[in-house]
């Protein structure tokens, strides 16, 4: 068993913000004309994985997507914006949410598109890839006290379903 320091004190949902923006080329285009799916999410999972990483001051792995929802599509000449925070935080894990939005190439001038949401669950971890205590987050206003409690709803229901799994295996 690998020994961990005490848990650092909480950080302020703001710390953990981070904002990745990129311009959507040919080479990010599925077969319909628009940007791949899969390239969104790697796009999703890097601002998440800087979050993550932020607030836990370290080394935070990817353990799961809970929930991506893609609104729009995303076109050749967009400029894309994956804005993410960190919701919740347990001993060793951090839910993490992205809002994607494009501004069109066509019309620069009107509000950006919300095109993608998501839930991502982090770990932290250590040198040897094992779990660490993760600092615990701080929401700051109205709006981050309600997606902490959401994340709390997503992660009940994540555990729910894992055990109703291994019920359902066992059985």
């Amino acid at each position: 068993m690998t020994d961990h320091p005490a848990v650092p004190s909480g950080k302020p949902t703001s710390y953990s913000r981070v904002t990745l923006s990129r311009i959507m080329t040919a080479v990010d285009v599925n077969l319909y004309g628009t940007v791949h799916g899969g390239v969104l999410m790697k796009f999703v999972d890097d601002v998440a994985g800087a979050a993550a990483a932020r607030h836990s001051g370290g080394t935070a792995v990817t353990a799961s997507i809970d929930e991506i929802v893609f609104s729009e599509p995303v076109r050749v000449g967009d400029l894309v914006h994956a804005h993410a925070q960190v919701n919740w935080t347990g001993s060793t894990s951090m839910e993490v949410g992205v809002r994607v939005v494009a501004e069109r190439w066509d019309s620069a001038e009107d509000e950006p598109v919300r095109v993608a949401t998501a839930y991502l669950v982090f770990v932290g971890v250590d040198v040897g890839g094992a779990p660490r205590p993760v600092r615990p987050v701080l929401p700051e206003t109205p709006e981050d006290e309600r997606r902490f409690r959401e994340a709390e709803i997503r992660r009940a229901h994540r555990l729910a379903r894992r055990r109703a799994i291994q019920a359902h295996r066992a059985a």
